[in-house]
């Protein structure tokens, strides 16, 4: 069969972006082209300017002291038995699996990487650079399971447009590359982007110039230029997620402080003199829940049960009405989250129980979430307030506390903290890794909705995706040391232009504020088309793409293709034409999608949502290649959105 019009023009794939989103895609490519594509020839090219692997996020040049957030046993780029999938699974091994290979000769690395390896155990946080040296391996290994006729070609470079006629191959445009890549199919896979500066933002930038003062818009902390920053003068910091964790550690030890730990186990911070005071606070006003600290025994709880593929089909299926989170979907995730607990509760703990496991399971499916019959189920069968699942006051777990002074604000926070690390190392609270199962459950549900709700994520992040146990203790130390103070809940910056300075308040201690001349928002830039600063997604906007209401970039939650404002598969140009889109050769991978996943990488065993895209999307490239024409792909029933909900493009 002829793979081509023109037999002496190579088929050709681009994928732009070549951290662990490209490296899967990659790996997945090379596991279902022995079915699906045979020997013929295929050029890929991978556009990044950053070394393949780990792409600009995981590179290894950034400070040894930023960690990852994951236990190494709990880090993965492969496949196994539980992804659901069509194409074949090829085992692979863990971060933590790597590491003992390395430990034991039978994977070579360069001397840093394996001296890191020797002293990582599976529970231990790696050093985010260590993981770039894994996820390099990985795509390596990814290249070299390639069937030998198919040639990579990586392009240290940006891609900046892309540009075709609307049948035929399309132009990859780079920067300082007169010259486009001619691809047959195009892959987005950018990862986390910067993003121009919404108008909040700008407004007090502007301020921030008007004044001499210090303000840091929301980027990845690792990229961040923190010298502004000077010893012993007051910072304001919003946000209190894992961008929180990395300044704090960059700010403190990066600048030559340290820890010591006494007797008794408790950490004291040794200053250098050069730490700033952080002063922080967030909606929530408390850090990220810590990581669980303990292995789930015994029964884990049925997921999913019920927020599962029937239910997101019953979503999927209605037409001439739009989900709305809150009202369609909230629900069904507050009965899962709530099964997985009480699941836990009656099977591990029964002594904390007033009914038999049956009993409780029949009454509880046939009440309504959040209900009177539901609460009461729960009220009768559950005697300790301390043991029922209240997700209200998990998210805003300072609600109408109010402290008299900042004194007692900062004694109140470090005991929320240190009753936080307790709990969440103590596997009498198991229904909470239960609650954990489920999330990851829910995720990867909801990735066929497509992303309907910006607090979810949050939410998801807060109690599932928190920091190390051992960085929460520091956070305790540096509180306990003065470096850092925390502002509490409701936290809001105002811009003082009379004094010349920002001030900070929060509801937590009425009538108190701190001034400050420095502003750091730690958090990452919304994904957002609206806002990005990727000249690639702007243009593609300008050609037709969709966008949520949200601002991520619209795909079908099937293959990836990137959709048009009908809501079908976007050739480029037929936004100008009107002409029917046909062939659609675009696709889309991460989280300036509304499909993102959560991760490009994942605990093994847990059906992945990124493996189930990226080999989804890795068998629609391969198909279309092979017959030039891929098969009808069923689109979920996703009402498209309307040109006044569609993002502007920054032009």
């Amino acid at each position: 069969m002829s793979r081509s019009a023109n037999p002496s023009v190579r088929p050709s794939v681009v994928i732009v972006g070549a951290g662990p989103r490209g490296t899967g895609l990659i790996e997945r490519i090379a596991a279902n082209a022995p079915e699906l594509y045979g020997d013929a020839p295929l050029d890929l090219h991978v556009v990044d300017p950053h070394p393949p692997g780990g792409g600009r996020i995981w590179r290894a040049g950034q400070s040894s002291l930023l960690w990852m957030n994951s236990r190494a046993e709990d880090v993965t780029m492969f496949t196994d038995e539980t992804v659901e999938q069509d194409g074949p699974v090829r085992p692979g091994p863990s971060l933590a699996e790597w590491a003992r290979a390395v430990r034991a000769g039978e994977i070579s690395v360069a001397s840093g990487p394996a001296e890191a390896a020797a002293a990582l155990g599976p529970r231990d946080f790696a050093g985010r650079w260590l993981q770039s040296a894994y996820l390099g391996w990985v795509y390596e290994r990814s290249v070299a399971a390639l069937p030998p006729r198919v040639a990579v070609h990586e392009h240290r470079r940006t891609a900046v447009r892309v540009s075709g006629p609307r049948e035929g191959r399309q132009q990859v445009w780079l920067a300082g590359r007169p010259a486009p890549l001619l691809a047959d199919l195009v892959v987005l896979a950018l990862g986390h982007l910067e993003a121009e500066l919404p108008p909040e933002q700008r407004k007090l930038a502007d301020f921030a110039a008007r004044h001499g003062l210090t303000h840091l818009p929301p980027a990845f902390t690792a990229d961040t230029d923190l010298s502004a920053l000077r010893p012993g003068e007051p910072v304001l910091v919003r946000g209190f997620g894992l961008a929180f964790v990395d300044l704090m550690v960059l700010l403190t030890e990066g600048r030559g402080g340290s820890y010591t730990t006494g007797a008794d186990g408790q950490l004291t911070y040794r200053p250098s003199g050069r730490e700033p005071v952080l002063h922080v606070g967030s909606r929530r006003g408390v850090p990220y829940h810590s990581k669980i600290g303990y292995e789930l025994d015994g029964e884990r709880p049925p997921l999913p049960r019920f927020f599962g593929p029937e239910q997101v089909d019953a979503l999927l299926a209605r037409s001439g009405t739009d989900l709305d989170f809150g009202r369609d979907i909230w629900p069904l995730i507050d009965k899962e989250l709530g099964f997985a607990h009480y699941h836990r509760l009656f099977t591990a703990h029964p002594g904390r129980t007033r009914m038999n496991w049956p009993d409780f399971e029949e009454k509880y499916a046939a009440a309504d979430a959040g209900g009177a019959a539901l609460q009461a189920l729960v009220g009768a069968a559950v005697p300790d307030p301390a043991d029922r699942l209240d997700l209200a006051a998990l998210d805003d777990p300072l609600a109408g506390l109010r402290y008299p002074d900042g004194a007692a604000l900062q004694e109140g926070l470090r005991r929320y903290v240190e009753a936080d690390l307790a709990r969440r190392h103590d596997p009498a609270h198991s229904p909470d890794l239960a609650v954990f199962l489920a999330l990851l459950s829910v995720y990867g549900q909801l990735v066929r909705i497509g992303d309907r709700s910006p607090w979810w994520h949050g939410f998801f992040s807060y109690l599932a995706s928190g920091p190390p146990g051992p960085r929460l203790r520091q956070l305790l130390a540096l509180s306990r040391a003065g470096v850092v103070r925390f502002l509490g809940a409701g936290t809001t910056v105002t811009a003082d232009e009379r004094r010349g300075v920002f001030r900070a308040e929060s509801a937590s201690v009425p009538g108190e504020s701190t001034e400050a001349r420095a502003l750091v928002e730690a958090r990452l830039p919304e994904p957002t088309v609206a806002h990005t600063r990727d000249a690639l997604l702007r243009a593609l906007y300008a050609d037709g793409a969709a966008t949520t209401r949200t601002g991520l970039l619209a795909v079908s939650a099937a293959d990836g293709r990137v959709l048009d404002r009908s809501g079908l598969p976007l050739v480029l140009g037929s936004a100008r034409t009107g002409r029917a889109p046909h062939h659609p050769r675009l696709f889309a991978l991460g989280p300036h999608t509304d499909a993102r996943s959560g991760g490009a990488f994942a605990r093994p065993r847990t059906n992945a949502p990124a493996f189930r895209q990226n080999d989804a999307t890795a068998r629609a490239l391969l198909t279309f290649l092979r017959d030039r024409s891929a098969p009808p792909v069923t689109l979920p029933v996703r009402r498209a959105p309307t040109t006044e909900e569609c993002h502007a493009a920054d032009q």
